[in-house]
């Protein structure tokens, strides 16, 4: 009897091992939490993106009152940037070596990111869903713990491109982009769409975010005899280029980026009736768009801002858009399961298939390879009727 206890013994203690040795943790994460961060400009030029912050910290809450992610509560700090590379790496610096972050998750603003990527990867802590969609921030093999979550500003860029040749060929176009990685990536890519029709661009202006306004260049693009303007800003700019426009009398084509885009960050602040025929590209649902309003998803979203984010308007793009990566950080967390190391939490953002959360347009899916991490690679045309954005046209796609 006493050597079949033991046999007994020892085949459920082997059976057991195998469970005990999944729980693996690594800086950040532990049997009752997950460390998380990021830093977002909540003051300074791009303040109207901070509403990404705020929304995160409210989907951190909602998420440990379900009782967290595997019964692991998220502990997720948010600090401010100013949309200022110093200010970012200050925020890294503090995230991981006083706060003792597992990853850093959503820092917003391009000029940010590429301040903090060097760092971050230096000390193997994953830049995770970065809120940059500038084609150099896709670059596993010089910075494999950075992974995008935007499309490439420059295929964006390829989008208004074969929209304005296939509709508008004899367009006179101006172009107003801003004087960064951001602004200079998306001229790039139209440049290279339009290829042998540069020729359209007859005007281009930039601007520092340091201007105080965009008033100049806008006077100096209808000089030009433009009859098509795009925009490639942050959406301050963004909503004065179009009042500008407006004020002007300036009947152009106009085509705003999607960083741009928000009706309440951007066109509201412009003014809704003259910013009537805008276009954008977009990824993401409009919860006024009456073609969605009784879908599941647009619904569960705005139950989710009305108890979770009340101060913030959920019309915002970006609150929307937020939502969505917020859904992705915890679709890979669960995955992780109890094997909660930065090596395997790469590993799943990176190998990702056919993610479809809550919120994106018909058509469009969240993938990845370890070849090229950047999530979004698709998107839709969309038009603004004064009141909500109209997707119109086919599934313009990366791949």
């Amino acid at each position: 009897m006493l050597h079949k206890s033991i046999a007994i013994t020892a085949i459920a203690c082997l059976l057991a091992a195998p469970a005990f040795a999944q729980k693996k943790y690594d800086t950040g994460a532990s049997d009752s939490e997950i460390k998380l961060g990021h830093s977002v400009p909540y003051s300074g030029p791009a303040s109207a993106f901070g509403i990404h912050g705020r929304v995160t910290l409210a989907y951190a809450k909602m998420l440990n009152e379900q009782g967290g992610i595997n019964g692991r509560k998220i502990n997720f700090t948010s600090l401010d940037n100013g949309y200022m590379p110093p200010k970012a790496l200050e925020a890294s610096r503090q995230l991981v070596e006083s706060v003792g972050v597992f990853a850093e998750v959503g820092t917003l603003g391009t000029p940010p990111n590429l301040a903090i990527r060097p760092y971050l990867n230096s000390k193997h802590v994953p830049q995770l869903f970065v809120s940059s969609g500038i084609t150099k921030m896709d670059d596993p093999k010089q910075y494999p713990w950075t992974v995008p979550w935007y499309t490439h500003f420059e295929f964006e860029a390829l989008v208004y491109a074969r929209y304005l040749i296939e509709n508008k060929p004899e367009a006179r176009i101006g172009l107003l982009w801003q004087n960064d990685d951001f602004g200079k990536d998306y001229i790039a890519g139209f440049r290279r769409a339009l290829g042998a029709k540069s020729k359209m661009i007859v005007s281009d202006q930039s601007f520092d975010l340091t201007d105080p306004t965009v008033d100049s260049q806008i006077i100096a693009l209808k000089a030009s005899g433009a009859d098509t303007l795009i925009v490639f800003g942050t959406p301050k700019f963004g909503a004065q280029a179009l009042r500008k426009t407006a004020d002007l009398g300036w009947n152009a084509l106009r085509i705003v980026c999607s960083p741009a885009s928000s009706i309440e960050g951007v066109l509201r602040p412009a003014g809704l009736d003259i910013s009537k025929g805008v276009l954008t590209s977009q990824i993401l649902k409009d919860p006024d768009d009456a073609e969605f309003a009784d879908a599941p998803d647009v619904k569960d979203y705005l139950g989710f801002m009305q108890k979770w984010a009340p101060q913030d308007n959920p019309r915002d793009s970006t609150a929307i858009a937020s939502f969505v990566a917020n859904q992705t950080m915890e679709y890979v967390l669960k995955k992780a399961g109890d094997e909660l190391t930065r090596e395997n939490v790469l590993k799943l953002s990176t190998t990702m298939r056919d993610f479809k959360p809550k919120m994106l347009l018909p058509g469009v899916a969240l993938q990845n390879s370890p070849q090229s991490y950047t999530l979004f690679r698709q998107y839709v045309l969309s038009r603004f009727d004064g009141t909500s954005w109209k997707p119109f046209g086919p599934v313009y796609s990366a791949d």
